[in-house]
């Protein structure tokens, strides 16, 4: 049918354009509208009229508590009871999945999903089968859901009436999150017209505690919490105690100081302390904290509350206190009640200095005064302790402190060296080391710009390895420089008290302007502790090169040694090191000797008389292979090797041998040791190197030396004792043929007898000439012979015969005669022939190389005759000493030089290359027949007695009884 309109066009009715209609009408109602129930009762109706569907249920979400609240709908029979109540969502639930999924989802049976909940029974109550559930969603946010049920089974929708629906939900969603945002804003507090008449409020008070009462009140009111309080922090304890609360009771600190500081300790609030230490606000609200969870539940127990919103009141990065709401109920608190908060405890930051601020002011002066006079201390003082005594006792009392430690690295010993402390006169200073510290520690003490402050060593890890030595000493809290800032944590100034104690930023930043200018101090001192060491080095080796003359002998060291255990001390001195000895042998030994140089107690013990095998001692070995020094951990020692070496503070060894040449073979090695801890430095290694290198080269000086001494102190006795054979063998020859030549050519039996008696004994003359020659070519050929002392007397007498006649000199033999005769004559060989002897001492006999002793003997009686003035007196005593020993003693009235007395006496050349009046002197043979009868077993020594004589005292070993 046609229609017109007041147009006059036509206009055809369309059933299809109804539900566009209706949708247009329920849209616009929809945005206009403001009353929720209004909103939904006409989404409810529009879903109704529009769509078949027996049920029909609208549910507003509340995403904090995860529940669904019922808003109406429409039921069969009427009963809609249940369509207004609370739904809490469970895990697994479908209609926590569209909640959280946002999207639609449908059942063909609801009555048989197990996942459909209470609506399962719903749907068997009235006969519901296919059910549709639709989430209302707006920007990301789920504000509800809509289920729809039928009689039917199965859930298809058509595609318009899908699109119709979300269009409708969309706009509702749309508004109930604008009345969301509505509502919250009309419930939020804002917190900025109750700060600025806070800040009024302060401004007008007198006094810290009239305020304190004033941010109570304003916070209280503001945030309504169970209480309010405040919270202040006494640094000397490391304690909170209440000092204001919401009922103005005023607890101080002098009436309730012990029991607040057991109860608040920051042991018992470690967490909370150090969060609101870094200007943190803390709260915990309902099964939510900015505290970890095991914390969270100790401090609540410990307030006796169940919510809590702090704020930290701080000045100048020092923790004064804080600010403290508590709830006995969980809650959540608002944006709004951590602002009020956060503020009002900001005031009191502001506030709070004011009322010392006389006190501060004072504390900034003397602050500034004692860093210059510290710097004045530095310049004026040039002895460096008495430096930093003036500064460690100004600090000391600046800070209420026990200690002050100032620490530096050796790296000899792998520890920290207290080079200075002071403390108060009633604690004993320190007298241990400190060990290495970790590499974290050392890494932060070098990178730090300002002072570590340590509150509780008890409980914090940093420095733990010095954790031990610092309860021990008293320590509990402590503050610690590094006085060379970007460099290795090698000076430390440290700061100890004996409690615990909170450390404020401007005492922080004092130290360390002290401790700066401590470390130039420190500059300083070692700089003059590296000369010293220098020094020691150079005189370590200026006394190397002294010791070569071997003239500082020790009672305590054998000649033989006593180069090696004088070098031995000065390398142990440069290194630094306790135990020092060489491993010594000569060419061709296959065993070495222990020499040791320094062995300072039973822990370094070493067994000294132990011979090592070169081919089979590790140590020995091991050196031999290095060219240079090698460093060996005891550990890796052999059990052969630790049963000489067996100290129980040896930790290391250093082994280097000794070298001076490629050609030449090693002939010791130098064994060094200290504890297992130790470092060695490379400038004491380097310098330890050369006085080793010295060592070697000053050995094999001194071994070519001796034995040059040796050869030559041979030949000199094999040219002496040759030249008197000589001499004795020309005599006799001259005598021999003196005799012949007057005897003539035999004519008779008589003659011929004695002139073959001659030639007998020129024959035996000869004959020792050739034993002389085949013997004694480049050596002494010693014999053994027997012989009365009265004929090794006579014949030596009858040498000198001419000699006495002469310079008429008196010779008087002692000892030999009757007990009550005694003959002196001019002429020794009849003296002897007329003199009657004693048998027990005319038939006594000396053994020994009896030819050699009687070169001797005439040589002593040679030197007294030419020192005798003419017409003067010698007198030979003969006395047996004991049964193994017998004493000749000449005695003379001649001078004798000084100087050879001095050489006799100590038996020994000071100087070969030195010059000397005696080498060639007839005195010269002296020397040598000393040295001579030492080899042979006796003893020579001459001497001046007290009545100005000298005397040569022989002393010759007696034969045996029956040999």
């Amino acid at each position: 049918m046609l229609i017109k309109n007041q147009m006059g066009q036509p206009h055809k009715s369309i059933a299809a354009e109804q539900p566009i209609l209706a949708l247009g009408r329920v849209l616009q109602i929809l945005r206009e509208e403001d009353d929720v129930d209004v909103l939904i009762e006409t989404t409810i109706n529009y879903i109704h009229k529009e769509f078949n569907y027996k049920l029909i249920w609208i549910a507003s979400y509340d995403r904090l508590k995860h529940t669904l609240f019922g808003k109406g709908g429409i039921a069969p029979g009427n009963d809609i009871n249940f369509l207004r109540r609370r739904l809490v969502l469970q895990p697994g639930d479908l209609l926590e999945q569209v909640v959280i999924q946002q999207s639609p989802l449908g059942v063909a049976d609801i009555r048989n999903e197990k996942r459909a909940g209470e609506w399962r029974e719903v749907g068997t109550k009235f006969n519901i089968q296919g059910t549709i559930m639709l989430p209302m969603r707006h920007k990301n946010s789920c504000m509800g859901l809509l289920l729809l049920g039928s009689e039917r089974w199965g859930y298809l929708l058509p595609e318009d009436a899908k699109a119709r629906l979300m269009m409708v939900l969309g706009e509702l969603a749309a508004s109930l999150y604008q009345q969301e945002i509505n509502l919250q804003q009309k419930q939020i507090k804002r917190p900025d017209e109750p700060l600025l008449q806070l800040l009024e409020n302060i401004r007008n008070l007198n006094n810290l505690e009239e305020r304190l009462k004033a941010v109570v009140e304003a916070t209280h009111s503001f945030v309504s919490p169970s209480r309010t309080n405040i919270y202040w922090f006494e640094r000397q304890g490391r304690y909170f105690w209440c000092r204001m609360g919401d009922q103005l009771v005023n607890i101080g600190r002098e009436t309730n100081r012990e029991q607040s500081a057991a109860g608040m300790t920051v042991q018992d609030l470690s967490d909370l302390y150090y969060a609101l230490s870094v200007n943190k606000i803390i709260w915990i609200g309902d099964a939510r904290s900015s505290l970890e969870g095991q914390f969270t539940a100790k401090l609540l127990q410990r307030l006796r509350v169940r919510s809590l919103l702090a704020a930290p009141i701080i000045w100048q990065k020092d923790l004064l206190g804080f600010l403290a709401v508590e709830g006995y109920e969980p809650r959540i608190w608002t944006e709004a009640d951590k602002n009020f908060v956060q503020g009002a405890a900001g005031f009191l930051s502001l506030v709070a200095p004011n009322d010392k601020i006389e006190n501060i002011v004072k504390q900034i002066r003397e602050d500034s005064q004692l860093t210059s006079e510290v710097a004045q201390s530095i310049y004026t003082h040039q002895d460096w302790k008495e430096t930093l005594r003036v500064c460690a006792a100004k600090v000391l009392h600046r800070f209420n402190a026990t200690r002050f430690l100032l620490l530096h690295y050796d790296p000899d010993q792998n520890n920290y060296q207290v080079i200075y402390q002071n403390q108060p006169h009633h604690r004993r200073p320190l007298s241990c080391s400190f060990g290495l510290l970790s590499q974290t520690d050392r890494q932060m003490l070098k990178s730090a710009n300002a002072t570590v402050a340590v509150e509780n060593v008890e409980a914090d890890l940093r420095f733990f390895n010095w954790r031990p030595l610092l309860l021990e000493h008293g320590a509990r809290s402590l503050l610690i420089c590094n006085c060379i800032q970007d460099q290795k944590a090698e000076v430390l100034l440290v700061v100890t008290h004996t409690s615990h104690r909170s450390w404020t930023n401007l005492e922080r930043e004092l130290l360390w302007v002290v401790s700066q200018q401590i470390g130039v101090v420190v500059k300083q001192w070692r700089l003059q502790k590296n000369n010293e060491q220098q020094q020691q080095v150079l005189q370590s080796v200026q006394n190397c090169l002294r010791i070569v003359d071997g003239t500082d002998n020790e009672n305590s060291e054998t000649e033989k040694n006593h180069l090696e255990c004088a070098a031995l001390r000065q390398i142990a001195s440069v290194l630094n090191c306790p135990l020092a000895l060489l491993l010594s042998w000569s060419h061709g030994e296959s065993t070495a000797e222990i020499i040791p140089g320094v062995i300072p107690d039973n822990r370094f013990e070493v067994e000294v008389s132990a011979k090592l095998s070169i081919q089979y001692e590790a140590v020995i070995q091991w050196a031999l292979v290095e060219n240079s020094y090698l460093n060996v951990s005891v550990d890796h020692l052999p059990p052969e090797t630790r049963q000489w070496l067996h100290g129980e503070g040896i930790g290391q060894v250093l082994l280097m041998a000794l070298r001076t040449g490629v050609d030449h073979q090693p002939t010791g090695v130098v064994l060094l040791a200290d504890h297992r801890e130790r470092h060695w430095p490379q400038h004491r290694l380097d310098a330890g190197k050369i006085l080793i290198d010295q060592l070697a080269w000053l050995r094999r000086q001194q071994q070519i030396s001796q034995r040059l001494e040796s050869i030559t102190q041979e030949l000199r006795q094999l040219n002496w004792y040759k030249h008197r054979r000589l001499e004795s063998i020309q005599r006799t020859t001259t005598n021999l043929l003196k005799q012949m030549y007057d005897l003539g050519v035999p004519t008779n039996d008589m003659a011929h007898t004695r002139y073959q008696v001659l030639l007998k004994q020129l024959d035996h003359t000869f004959t020792s000439i050739t034993s002389m020659v085949k013997l004694e070519q480049w050596q002494l050929h010693i014999n053994w012979e027997t012989m009365p002392i009265a004929s090794l007397l006579k014949r030596s007498l009858e040498r000198i015969d001419k000699l006495v006649q002469e310079q008429k000199l008196w010779i008087g033999v002692h000892g030999l005669a009757q007990a009550h005769t005694e003959k002196e004559v001019t002429n020794s060989g009849a003296l002897l022939k007329g003199v009657s002897t004693p048998a027990n001492l005319s038939t006594m006999a000396i053994a020994g190389d009896i030819v050699k002793f009687e070169l001797v003997l005439y040589e002593l009686l040679l030197a007294a005759c030419h020192r005798s003035p003419n017409s003067s007196r010698i007198d030979i005593w003969c006395r047996q000493i004991d049964k193994q020993f017998l004493e000749v003693s000449i005695t003379d009235n001649g001078k004798i030089p000084t100087e050879l007395l001095t050489e006799i006496q100590q038996k020994t050349h000071n100087d070969i290359l030195a010059f000397c009046n005696f080498d060639q002197s007839p005195n010269f043979n002296l020397l040598i027949c000393q040295q001579l009868i030492q080899q042979l077993g006796g003893e020579l020594d001459i001497y001046q007695s007290p009545d100005n004589r000298v005397v040569s005292r022989l002393v010759l070993p007696l034969a045996e009884k029956n040999s």
